[in-house]
């Protein structure tokens, strides 16, 4: 297997460590999943960036959904309408990724980290808004529900910038020590 493949692979399997992550205890926002979107951008080709990612988030979705929240809903859960916004902003971290990960270093790392993790809070925030009827559909509503999420947009911010050192530090680590190559995004 070419050292190319066996990277790809590695981050594949990085990948998906991240959304299993999402199964130990954790504060409240604290995960890996922004992390994961801003990794997947990184390093891998670009037609399966936001692809990979997106199957990892939805297949731990799946677990959490139907097995640790089970209580919660009716049936088995394919796919919550509540989480549309959090996809979407995970999407909008991927995004910012393909756009800043020109190459991949320290600065562009917490630029995408900082600026994937706003984009998060505004997407999923305004979601919350649109979705939640205890949200007044009126300014005062909106500012409510970004309020409301504001203790958790620290968390998240930290975490990315956690976990997103955590995660290209291995991987660079990885490189350099075992396979002294680059991987290369189609």
């Amino acid at each position: 297997m070419k050292k190319q493949s066996q990277l790809l692979l590695i981050a594949i399997a990085m990948i998906f460590i991240a959304a299993a992550s999402r199964f130990l205890p954790h504060w409240h926002n604290f995960t890996a999943v922004g992390a994961m979107g801003l990794f997947g951008a990184a390093y891998l080709p670009k037609k399966y960036a936001f692809l990979i990612p997106l199957a990892a988030l939805w297949i731990s979705d799946l677990i959490l959904n139907n097995v640790v929240y089970a209580a919660f809903y009716e049936g088995f859960v394919w796919f919550s309408m509540r989480s549309v916004f959090v996809y979407l902003g995970f999407l909008a971290i991927v995004a910012i990724g393909l756009v800043l990960f020109r190459s991949v270093n320290i600065k562009s790392v917490l630029v995408a980290s900082v600026l994937g993790s706003v984009a998060f809070f505004l997407i999923s925030n305004f979601g919350s808004f649109l979705v939640d009827p205890m949200y007044p559909k009126s300014p005062g509503g909106l500012t409510a529900a970004y309020a409301a999420g504001l203790p958790f947009f620290w968390n998240t911010l930290l975490a990315n910038l956690f976990y997103s050192a955590v995660f290209f530090g291995s991987f660079e680590w990885i490189k350099k020590s075992y396979f002294k190559a680059q991987l290369v995004p189609e």
